[in-house]
């Protein structure tokens, strides 16, 4: 299974040239914010695959027009081709701007999906803002959570894609980093991963390693 993820930065190459190839045959299309309702409606228009979404630090515009076609999956656990997926939007608070979250705010956003948690854990961290010390910045506006470094830490998703922190911002800042079991995925602009087919029913994360699971759109949908 193919996962485009998406952030920050329309991509001209998919915009205004898009050609259904360019999507790297792409199953799904998970945007991790800050990018116009428009473009994420072309996208699932024109490449006719699902495109799950959380909300950046500057989609206000969302809860009047949201993208039309595309699944919100913030604050969210789904389960798409047997791989669960959580959602956490939102930048750390720094304005008092809507889909901004102190620390505490966001870690009561993670209790009360607690339960899901606990019964399969998590495959997938879509969220904006990155994990503290995980490709974060120093000033206020993007520092990272460290709420979602306890996440890392406790349930070893196999990726966590974030944006919010634009590669140019840092020149030197690496794309992909590795924490523990988990493959750190900054997806400023657009990049492609590659996840194995899951064939069998869902496991705990304690017990996933080498194991596959059922796929299916939509298995579980769970919230807070």
């Amino acid at each position: 299974m193919k996962l485009l993820v998406i952030s920050d930065a329309a991509d001209p190459g998919l915009w205004d040239y898009f050609t259904k190839e360019k999507l790297g045959g792409a199953d799904a299309i998970l945007s991790c914010g800050d990018l116009p309702a428009s473009y994420l409606s072309f996208l699932v228009t024109m490449g006719n695959i699902p495109l799950f979404y959380v909300h950046g630090n500057h989609d206000v515009k969302y809860d009047q027009n949201p993208p039309e076609g595309c699944d919100c999956i913030d604050g969210e656990i789904v389960t798409f081709r047997g791989y669960r997926i959580l959602g956490l939007g939102g930048s750390i608070e720094y304005s008092r701007g809507p889909h901004q979250y102190t620390e505490r705010g966001m870690k009561r956003r993670i209790a009360r999906l607690r339960a899901g948690l606990r019964r399969g854990g998590v495959d997938i961290l879509l969220t904006h803002a990155p994990a503290q010390g995980l490709g974060d910045m120093e000033d206020h506006c993007h520092r990272g959570f460290a709420c979602f470094r306890e996440l890392l830490d406790r349930y070893h998703p196999l990726y966590h894609c974030y944006g919010h922190v634009h590669l140019q911002y840092v020149p030197t800042q690496p794309r992909l980093r590795q924490y523990g079991d988990t493959t750190v995925v900054n997806a400023f602009g657009k990049y492609l991963i590659e996840l194995p087919d899951r064939e069998e029913a869902p496991q705990p994360w304690w017990k996933r390693r080498g194991r596959r699971s059922a796929g299916g759109y939509f298995l579980s949908r769970e919230r807070k």
